[in-house]
């Protein structure tokens, strides 16, 4: 940007969003170092022995399953951490990592005098002193009590002694953390009036770049199915991860993964419709909702939610078969991979209420048919959106909303713009006969089908 003469000068407040769960270690004396960079250095030259660990671990490490396990006994069960945290135990939580380190590597651990996410790392560096760990970025630790909005003692205590002075006082995402700092001043030329907001995970990011509101959901259909919730009563539960919401931070929102996405949908293509996607889309438009009362699972591959694999097919007399026909076989696996979704967003909490909107991206966004079943099955609308960027996109948003310390009506501003421009996909008239409360009934009907199908699938997943 500096190559590109950017008028630094004219940014009012920055903000931005780190990787989840990966954390850094300073070193003792640290921040004496970032109150004192100089403008003719750079961050790499003077800030290379500020660290005491060097391999900072990320949300890739999973060899924290012996800290999990811990971490969950005294909680008292996955369960009830998951209602104090939002989620059970995972090896990439940041709190496990640090359990870990603590345990295999105690002098580097010693020689730490602060806890950063990598988000909270990015703020500090503008900040040029330690930034707050954000609410929401937060979530994703194992550590935070979501609805008292502070560290939990249990999990504190759990993790390592006086680990409330490392990670410091968890903020609001969109708390102004000061002005930037004079290094950033007098080496890039920003204004000394620059206000640094609260940067947050890249997840919670991402939702505020989609613009969702109270009662939207965002489907992102690629190789792997994600789903994001914006919730105000959570439920957490053993499956998907529930975090302070990143826009209204008195809100929350929920993030749920499914790994058979569309790859399984392209080998159901393949194998029913001769590879076409037009024969596809025809199956879908030519068997109605509800499928007759066919349903199917398909996990080709281990699922996340639930934990279950193998592809299963029944009839309408609840009988498991070996095959169904070609169009039933199709619809079966959109229709319950759909169903799938709204089945654990409402487990966690997730409601439709009247304006609800379903957004959908990905590369299954751009077949009409498929998100017909999608619109059918939320009886909702449902937006395409390019989520492209959507990561920095909500920095920005959270950036201009921090600086204005009045965030709603930014929000509905934002939404205001985006609604006039976004593609809508309205209800298909084939199903306009059927009454909002019949149809209603038997999206439940067979949502309730599904869902007793799935315990027996998967027997881990939360009673």
């Amino acid at each position: 940007m500096r190559r590109a003469e950017f008028d630094f000068s004219r940014v009012r407040a920055l903000s931005g969003s780190g990787q989840q769960h990966g954390s850094v270690y300073w070193r003792r004396g640290a921040s004496e170092t970032l109150n004192q960079l100089d403008p003719d250095q750079s961050l790499y030259q003077q800030l290379q022995g500020s660290f005491s660990v060097l391999d900072s671990p990320v949300w890739m490490d999973s060899s924290s399953s012996q800290q999990c396990q811990d971490l969950q006994a005294a909680a008292g069960g996955a369960l009830r951490l998951a209602e104090i945290t939002g989620s059970r135990a995972y090896e990439r939580f940041t709190g496990n990592q640090i359990a870990k380190l603590r345990q295999n590597r105690l002098e580097e651990f010693q020689d730490t005098e602060r806890i950063s996410l990598v988000s909270s790392f990015a703020a500090s560096l503008f900040l040029g002193g330690y930034a707050a760990i954000d609410y929401s970025d937060g979530s994703g630790m194992n550590l935070l009590d979501i609805r008292s909005r502070t560290w939990s003692e249990i999990c504190l205590e759990a993790t390592a002694p006086h680990l409330d002075r490392l990670l410091g006082a968890p903020l609001p995402p969109t708390s102004v953390l000061g002005p930037v700092s004079s290094y950033f001043v007098r080496r890039c030329g920003f204004s000394e009036s620059c206000r640094v907001v609260a940067f947050t995970g890249d997840n919670p990011a991402s939702l505020a770049g989609m613009r969702l509101q109270q009662g939207d959901i965002a489907v992102s259909l690629g190789t792997s199915d994600t789903v994001f919730l914006w919730i105000q009563q959570p439920r957490p539960a053993l499956e998907g991860h529930v975090f302070c919401n990143p826009v209204d931070w008195q809100e929350y929102m929920a993030l749920l993964c499914f790994k058979n996405g569309s790859l399984t949908r392209e080998r159901v293509r393949n194998e029913c419709t001769g590879g076409s996607w037009e024969v596809f889309s025809a199956a879908l438009r030519e068997t109605p909702l509800g499928n007759n009362g066919n349903i199917g699972f398909y996990f080709d591959t281990m699922e996340i939610t639930p934990p279950a694999v193998g592809v299963h097919r029944f009839d309408s007399d609840d009988t498991e078969v070996s095959s169904v026909s070609p169009q039933v076989e199709v619809r079966a696996l959109v229709e319950g991979q759909f169903l799938s979704r709204r089945l654990h967003a409402e487990r966690l909490g997730y409601s439709i209420i009247p304006g609800t909107r379903v957004l959908a991206t990905g590369g299954a966004s751009s077949n009409k048919e498929i998100l017909q079943v999608l619109s059918d099955v939320f009886n909702a609308p449902v937006y395409t959106i390019d989520l492209s960027n959507s990561t920095c996109l909500g920095s920005a948003y959270r950036a201009l909303h921090g600086n204005t310390l009045t965030v709603l009506p930014l929000i509905l501003l934002i939404l205001q713009q985006y609604c006039s421009s976004a593609s809508v996909l309205i209800i298909s008239p084939d199903y306009c006969d059927l009454k909002k409360g019949k149809k209603e009934n038997l999206v439940k009907e067979v949502k309730e089908k599904r869902w007793n199908k799935e315990k027996k699938r998967a027997p881990e997943a939360d009673p």
